[in-house]
């Protein structure tokens, strides 16, 4: 769910509380009925541009902030905000009390005056505050005048058409010279041109509805007192648990009293500080005596191959921790390491910690190779939570422990000014260090009953930790990249940007700036029309002008500028992303590009790629081939194989589903898309023309991820009609998997979540929520979240069993990359033939199915080859 809205009313209303502390405070809002407005003009407002749905979302969640600050929320049926806010403006200042309006609407200066102001809150934290002058300042008149101009003005923003061909600098005029609309009128007669009179006199009635229309109604029957309105403390539970939903982990920090704020009581009683060799001995001995401890690196960077180990923290029981420091004068580090290498090597003493595939990396550095893995609370957070995108360690201290952690940047400072880990006080590092060791075995000894509870213990132990050790083992290899070759693609690429641009330019007939929205949507939907050439009569708009994303652009596919437009961004996409950045990602020790896999990213149980995502390069195309072709083997003699699944999510489908026409299609091993196009569109398979398949392609895989007739349609280019008769027809012949989607479905509203075949659970929030839009994106996370989420789990676990059976068979092999359904290996020539045979055979048998797996392998010097 979005919540940007929320965030942003709530950051900009505590900043006006911290700032202005007021003693009086109101939350005005709309109401969905007509007003009065409404009644008399119905095209008023017409014009605006619907909420968009996920604000509209949003406002309920702004409604429970305001009341959780315990600041009242008016909202009254049949009146605009305008006027409720202007009633109590008035009201207020009667009683002298200074009032402040805080909007940025211009129709309020209308009520400016002695005691009410115009308070803007501009971005950057600027405010800027219109009294009295305000109108002189802005278009010459009084307050009282306001309504006057607008009325000849008129009010685009609100619909209000004023007198037709008066604007500001001729309504400003006629004010100036008679001082009221009323005044005007009566004496028409003096007005000159003739043509300006003509005009007044041809739209009086509709100047003075005009008026009526821009004029803010300050007697709107509110009953209730100003001192109602006084500020009140916030409503901190409820609050909190608002922040806490919303996942406002910066708001939640700034909620907390220092009363409230729970801190560790880290005397040095329960965390120790190790310097001399009988401390340390200490430590080592209740190590070798804990049946499970959590271990932490401290460390000068994120980046594993630069980074200096600093010293290492220990957790063996609740509320006490050691941190032994790996550069003081009293203890050598190679004593430190040599002792705890046996015990950190040992894979029957368990130890666990926080995003442990860092520390492992670290640790490997240092020469230990890291054994008995047996927990990682950001992993048990992940597998409870899959939807958070806040699994630190940080927030889970303060979600589930209500402790508020040392903040990093408490330490180093913020971005931009930062010093290094090194050069932070050794008795502040060390209270840091043994917090983080501390809190990780809280919250594993918390969090590991719930896995057991929720059954996702199994898909823990077996699949997700041994997994740390595999995708570390990837990211400290990476992947050789061929410089050269994403260098001559860039001039490639260069050259054919420019032709573009020159070509665009042309069809525009001017020159402009391709990049910028505010200039392309004019030449698009003014110049060239382009609605008119697809056949679409209504354009798209934004706040800022014409819509010009890529979802709006594909409606207009057709035109010529739009294809080149097409083609010029995503060549632009891709050569910032990838051609031109590449290339300084490849690290000076190793000469390799080396990503990062995120285990706790996606909610489907889908592993991710960043710094540099390597999962985004498109497959189809040209382009994404020829910078494949740069990922080559790095070493003399080596190879590129990959190992891609055949169709899985529509394998798993059939097991799922138990349809027995797909099973039957995968087992006599037929084209599904072929066989699916035959089945209904009721031709013969050998009948089924290319376009026929494309569409049952899109049918099968739409199915998997939920598509929608409205989708089909456009992906396909055919009508909502074929669309939905297409649809119609699959479920008919696919009975069983229609009915399989609806138990999904079913099962959601009943539970609340959805699981994989090895257990993996969701929770679908709003699968029983009122609002439609909401409803239907649950339904499609219900439908497609047990094969998306299934096939991460067949791939995990193939990866698992594959990166064990390479070191037990001494392999020189490494697996280098996983994209989606796909494994990439770098090999010796001469092993190539049992690497295949190896990896054929586990990826098939990952997990049975009722389907036969099929994995297609290739093999070449590089990543494009390898297909």
């Amino acid at each position: 769910m979005p919540t940007s809205a929320v965030y942003g009313f709530t950051t900009t209303l505590l900043r006006l509380l911290e700032k202005e502390d007021p003693e009086h405070i109101a939350v005005i809002f709309d109401s969905p009925e007509p007003t009065f407005r409404h009644k008399e003009f119905p095209a008023y407002k017409a014009t605006r541009e619907k909420m968009p749905d996920e604000m509209v979302d949003q406002l309920p969640y702004i409604q429970k902030v305001v009341e959780a600050m315990r600041i009242p929320f008016l909202v009254l049926p049949g009146f605009e905000a305008d006027d409720i806010i202007g009633t109590l403006a008035i009201k207020a200042a009667q009683k002298e009390i200074e009032v402040f309006l805080v909007s940025a609407d211009k129709d309020f200066l209308q009520l400016v005056g002695p005691r009410i102001k115009l308070y803007n809150m501009k971005k950057g934290g600027e405010v800027e505050i219109s009294a009295q002058e305000g109108p002189q300042i802005k278009w010459g008149v009084t307050p009282q005048q306001v309504t006057d101009l607008m009325a000849l003005m008129g009010d685009a923003s609100d619909n209000v058409p004023g007198v037709p061909g008066i604007g500001e600098k001729t309504a400003t005029k006629l004010i100036h010279q008679f001082g009221s609309l009323e005044n005007l009128y009566a004496h028409l007669g003096e007005v000159t041109p003739s043509k300006l009179r003509e005009k007044l006199l041809a739209h009086k009635n509709q100047a003075e509805l005009c008026k009526r229309l821009v004029t803010i109604d300050t007697d709107v029957p509110l009953g209730g007192e100003i001192s109602e309105l006084q500020r009140n403390g916030f409503d901190v539970p409820l609050l909190r648990s608002l922040y806490q939903e919303l996942e406002f982990h910066s708001l939640l920090k700034t909620l907390l009293s220092p009363l409230e704020v729970h801190r560790t009581d880290s005397s040095k009683e329960r965390y120790v500080l190790v310097t001399n060799e009988a401390t340390f001995e200490i430590l080592v001995q209740n190590l070798k005596a804990s049946k499970e401890f959590s271990l932490d690196t401290e460390t000068t960077s994120l980046d594993t191959l630069e980074a200096q180990a600093l010293g290492l923290s220990f957790s063996t029981s609740e509320a006490s921790a050691y941190f032994v420091p790996l550069q003081h004068k009293d203890l050598s580090r190679e004593k430190i390491l040599k002792k705890l290498k046996p015990i950190l090597e040992d894979p029957q003493q368990l130890k666990g910690g926080q995003n442990l595939k860092y520390d492992r990396k670290i640790l490997k550095n240092l020469g230990i190779e890291l054994k008995g893995i047996s927990f990682d609370t950001m992993i048990e957070s992940y597998l409870l939570n899959p939807e958070s995108r806040q699994h630190n360690l940080d927030a889970l201290a303060l979600k589930y422990l209500g402790i508020q952690k040392i903040a990093t940047e408490d330490l180093i400072g913020k971005k931009g000014n930062q010093i290094s880990m090194a050069e932070v006080d050794l008795e502040h590092l060390f209270h840091y260090a043994c917090e983080d060791a501390d809190m990780t075995l809280r919250l594993h000894l918390l969090l590991s009953p719930q896995l057991s509870h929720f059954e996702l213990s199994s898909l823990y132990k077996e699949v997700e930790l041994p997994l740390i050790e595999v995708l570390g083992d990837m990211e400290q290899r990476g992947i050789k990249l061929d410089v050269q070759k994403l260098s001559q693609l860039s001039v490639e690429i260069t050259k054919r940007i420019e032709e573009l641009t020159s070509s665009l330019h042309e069809m525009a007939g001017e020159i402009f700036n391709i990049n910028s929205p505010k200039q392309l949507g004019p030449i698009l939907f003014e110049k060239l029309e382009i609605q008119k050439a697809s056949g679409i009569k209504r354009v798209k708009k934004t706040k800022t002008g014409y819509a010009t994303d890529q979802d709006t652009l594909e409606i207009y596919s057709c035109h010529p500028f739009v294809q080149s437009l097409l083609e010029y961004r995503n060549l632009t996409k891709l050569a910032s992303t990838y051609i031109e950045t590449l290339p300084s990602l490849v690290h000076r020790k190793t000469n390799r590009v080396h990503t990062s896999f995120n285990q706790t990213v996606t909610a489907t149980g889908r592993l991710s790629s960043s710094d540099p995502n390597l999962q985004n390069i498109p497959i189809r195309g040209e382009l994404g081939r020829e910078i494949r072709k740069a990922f080559v083997a790095g070493e003399k003699g080596w190879k590129i194989l990959s190992a891609d699944y055949s169709q899985i999510e529509l394998r798993i489908l059939a097991h799922l589903a138990k349809d027995e026409t797909l099973i039957e299609t995968f087992e006599q091993k037929e084209d599904v898309h072929r066989r699916t196009a035959s089945i209904i569109f009721g031709v013969p398979p050998d009948k089924v023309t290319t376009e026929l398949r494309n569409r049952a392609k899109a049918i099968n895989f739409g199915v998997v991820y939920g598509m929608g007739p409205q989708r089909l349609a456009r992906d396909t280019g055919i009508s909502m009609n074929e669309a939905k008769s297409f649809i119609d027809a699959y479920f008919e012949k696919y009975w069983n998997v229609k009915q399989f989607l609806e138990d999904q479905i079913k099962n959601a509203k009943e539970n609340g979540y959805i699981t994989t075949l090895l257990g993996r659970r969701r929770i679908i929030e709003d699968i029983n929520s009122t609002n439609p839009r909401l409803a239907s994106n649950a339904e499609r996370i219900a439908t497609n979240t047990p094969i998306q989420g299934s096939a991460a789990d067949l791939i995990k676990v193939a990866m698992v069993r594959i990166h064990r059976l390479l070191k037990e068979k001494q392999f020189q092999a490494k697996m280098l990359l996983q994209v989606h359904d796909e494994l990439v290996f770098e090999a010796p020539e001469a092993e190539v033939p049992m690497l295949a045979e190896l990896v054929r055979k586990e990826m098939e048998q990952a997990i049975a199915l009722r389907v036969p797996v099929v994995v297609d392998i290739g093999v070449g010097n590089n990543w494009a080859e390898s297909h």
